[in-house]
């Protein structure tokens, strides 16, 4: 079925509109005119017969022996000077004493309308059909000086003459409406015409499909995207912009700099020059902004948007990578440290030290031992293996004491937890440790992991500095490091996020003997209700 264009209904609908309303006007004068019209006439027709019938001359004639010599000249005189179709004067019987028509002299009139005159001595006008045809009437009784009432006058106009007054003034007034209608017409095509424009030759139901589609495009973008007009006002906020700037409700139609504190789209509203990946922070997430002018047909701008995705994901990938190839070269690093302890056990035993040799492989046989059951029977998530043996290796190469709890137990970890959310919380929790007590007397980092209870929790101890005070609000913030490096400042705040994103909880606090301890709280049941197997 093919669709009316959006012109052509707005053209059917004025033109339909204007035609209707012209016609009911038409219409409601045409019935106030008649009605005005015979009004006037009528009122005329009275006021006439009226006059006549108080005439002197008129009065003294019905004492005559033969009243129509006097009254019938009177009558036509009277008759061409007020335009009447006809006056007729009778007697108090009906009987005709003048008439245009000679003829019907002494007749009796017709009409039957004269009872109120000659009976109740009444001035009123009629309609009646009478010897001439149908017509509107004035009648006026005739009162001779004892106040009877000798006559009755009737000045009368036709009905046809009446109807073409009217008819006349219609067609006046009809061209009028001619006129209207085909200013309308020109109006409405115009009016189609410039909303066409506005809406680039689309019609509705392929507008309402591009906004349908630009919904559900905003939507499935994972870049957040805001627009503003000329005047700053936010007309377009996608979910993702929302999750981004930490907001709930909707924000279209307000001021750009109410959600968007630092943004620069009025420096670009201003330039009218695109600006492309620029770097904030927004939330303590890092994001690259882009910023673009919406120009209209003159090439003026009349807004700008801004798309911006978050960089914190990507550093969160690039940091699992660093992670994993950090895990490669702590196993070569525990590769050679056992390689050199090889070494020296071969010596030992080509030397014939063998006591020295046996004290050896006890020694590390026991730390190993140690070490392993704790790993292998009390841990028994693989991904958190692989991440101590690994920190382990890196802390024996730093010659770092890197202990795990006796006490710790984890069971598996539930789907929700992933390998690279695991690799980005303890990764970079127990590499701060390490960094923490290189250049320190003692060298300690403990490691301890429970899952009693409702919360997995991790806890990672060191025997460094610890946090100052000042320092501990500004800890999580992107871009903050208390080493005073500008490459660095990520690894905690991804962490922060890490940890919130699993909607759990991440706490720091000095010990009394020094150094510091971070604590992990990671619910068990994960958003959408994951659980262990």
């Amino acid at each position: 079925m093919q669709k009316i264009s959006l012109q052509s209904k707005i053209l059917v609908l004025i033109v339909s509109l204007i035609t209707f309303i012209t016609i009911s006007l038409i219409g409601i004068f045409a019935y106030l005119e008649s009605k005005d019209t015979e009004r006037h006439i009528g009122e005329r027709a009275l006021n006439a017969a009226t006059t006549i019938s108080i005439i002197p001359t008129v009065v003294e004639a019905f004492e005559l022996e033969n009243p129509s010599e006097v009254l019938q000249p009177i009558a036509e005189e009277i008759r061409e000077v007020i335009g009447a179709e006809f006056i007729v004067i009778g007697n108090a019987d009906s009987i005709r004493y003048a008439h245009p028509d000679r003829e019907r002299i002494g007749e009796r009139m017709v009409g039957g309308d004269n009872d109120r005159a000659l009976n109740n001595g009444e001035y009123y006008i009629s309609k009646a059909d009478g010897s001439l045809g149908p017509s509107l009437r004035g009648k006026a009784p005739v009162f001779n000086q004892d106040g009877e009432v000798v006559g009755i006058i009737s000045v009368g106009f036709m009905l046809d003459d009446i109807r073409a007054i009217i008819y006349n003034s219609l067609q006046k007034f009809s061209g009028s409406a001619v006129v209207i209608i085909v200013l309308g017409i020109i109006g409405s095509v115009m009016l189609a015409g410039n909303i066409r424009k506005d809406t680039f030759g689309l019609e509705p139901y392929q507008i309402a499909s591009l906004f349908q589609d630009r919904s559900a495009i905003l939507s499935s973008i994972k870049e957040g995207i805001i627009a503003i007009d000329s005047h700053g006002r936010i007309t377009v906020m996608n979910e993702s912009a929302q999750k981004i700037l930490g907001l709930i409700d909707n924000y279209t139609n307000k001021r750009v700099e109410e959600v968007f504190p630092n943004t620069k789209m009025y420096d670009v509203l201003k330039s009218g020059k695109a600006v492309r990946d620029d770097e904030m922070v927004l939330n303590n997430r890092l994001v690259i902004v882009n910023r673009t002018p919406i120009l209209d047909e003159k090439q003026n701008v009349v807004g700008v948007v801004a798309s911006f995705r978050d960089k914190t994901e990507i550093n969160e990938m690039l940091n699992t990578l660093s992670e994993v190839r950090k895990y490669s070269e702590d196993l070569r690093a525990q590769t050679h440290e056992y390689t050199n302890k090889l070494y020296v056990l071969s010596g030992l035993l080509q030397l014939g030290h063998y006591k020295e040799a046996i004290d050896l492989i006890q020694l590390e046989s026991r730390a190993t031992i140690h070490a392993n059951r704790i790993l292998m029977e009390q841990i028994k998530d693989r991904t958190i293996q692989a991440i101590l043996l690994g920190k382990m290796g890196k802390a024996s190469e730093k010659k770092v004491e890197f202990k795990v709890d006796g006490n710790s137990y984890i069971s598996e970890l539930p789907k929700h937890i992933d390998m690279a959310k695991m690799i980005s919380i303890l990764g970079n929790l127990l590499d701060n440790a390490l960094e923490a007590v290189e250049k320190k007397e003692k060298k300690e980092v403990i490691f301890f992991g429970t899952d009693i209870g409702a919360d997995i929790v991790f806890e990672i101890a060191d025997s460094g500095d610890g946090v100052p005070d000042k320092d501990v609000q500004k800890l999580f913030e992107l871009g903050y490091s208390s080493k005073n490096d500008v490459e660095r400042g990520y690894g905690l705040a991804i962490v922060k996020d890490t940890v919130k994103e699993l909607g759990g909880q991440i706490e720091v606090h000095n010990q009394p003997s020094g150094g510091a301890v971070f604590s992990v709280f990671i619910p068990k049941q994960g958003k959408s209700g994951e659980e262990y197997d």
